[in-house]
């Protein structure tokens, strides 16, 4: 019950980093590559503060691989959305996180019940009943490659930290050297700008839902299959959309509850401990 609690609590922040990322770009209006510069910062400031007051006597290094894939994930993410409708974006990046991730359970020899890939299907489906726009055309095809990147940068992201020993710190180090490296954006896109809406939804979304968001994601990691937390992350897309009704006003409708079904009885399929 606890594994699961924590599981659900990162979950829910993974969702609010969509909530807050469309309120600062989309209804705030600020600049997609300004709100990732802000939102990396913060959180690369918060986590630093936090293992200053812990003062562990601890040695864990950000790997490259965590920073690279990181930065990919980040810079994929916001440059996709100026092109891309939000629902498909998350299509594209939710299905490649499971291909990436269920390829590499593969290749690590763990052991997958065809229930999983079934549970898996039918959850993606409700994604897709949920998120495809009606009649929409085909989505751009710069702005779907660049989600695609994303969707691997995160999913490697995800595989680098299960052997972590301090989640704390390996994320805390991941988010300094990507900090650092934004830096050779300055020539290109200046210091972050916006309306204060933007900066606050920046600010939240660094340095408490992905700061402390992917430092939980770390911790919880070693203690699922690599295909579980594949599986766990299809849940972002619907509780993403349920904070856009509490909290942008969006509407609930008939078609969002449909597909809520579908994906989260995909997902109970998934995880049933059938023989």
């Amino acid at each position: 019950m606890r594994l699961f609690l924590l599981t659900a609590l990162t979950m829910v922040a993974f969702a609010a980093n969509s909530v807050l990322n469309k309120l600062g770009v989309s209804r705030g209006g600020m600049d997609p590559l300004d709100f990732s510069m802000l939102r990396v910062w913060s959180g690369a400031i918060v986590l630093l503060a936090l293992v200053w007051m812990r003062r562990t006597d601890q040695k864990e290094r950000g790997s490259v691989v965590g920073t690279a894939s990181l930065l990919v994930y980040m810079l994929g993410f916001s440059l996709a959305y100026t092109t891309l409708d939000a629902g498909v974006g998350a299509l594209i990046l939710f299905g490649v996180v499971q291909i990436t991730m269920f390829a590499a359970a593969v290749m690590g020899g763990e052991r997958i019940r065809a229930m999983r890939y079934l549970g898996c299907g039918v959850a993606f489906a409700g994604l897709a009943v949920l998120l495809w726009p009606a009649g929409g055309a085909a989505p751009d095809m710069w702005g779907g490659v660049l989600m695609a990147a994303a969707g691997v940068g995160w999913g490697v992201y995800t595989l680098a930290g299960r052997g972590s020993q301090s989640p704390l710190l390996r994320t805390e180090q991941n988010f300094r050297y990507a900090a650092l490296l934004m830096i050779v954006m300055f020539p290109f896109v200046g210091l972050p700008t916006g309306p204060t809406v933007g900066y606050m939804a920046a600010l939240a979304s660094g340095a408490i839902t992905s700061a402390l968001g992917y430092a939980l994601w770390y911790r919880v990691l070693p203690m699922l299959e690599t295909t579980t937390a594949a599986v766990a992350q299809l849940t972002v897309p619907v509780i993403a959309l349920m904070g856009g009704m509490a909290f942008l006003g969006e509407d609930l409708t008939v078609r969002f509850a449909l597909a809520s079904l579908l994906v989260l009885g995909g997902i109970a399929l998934a995880l049933c401990k059938a023989r």
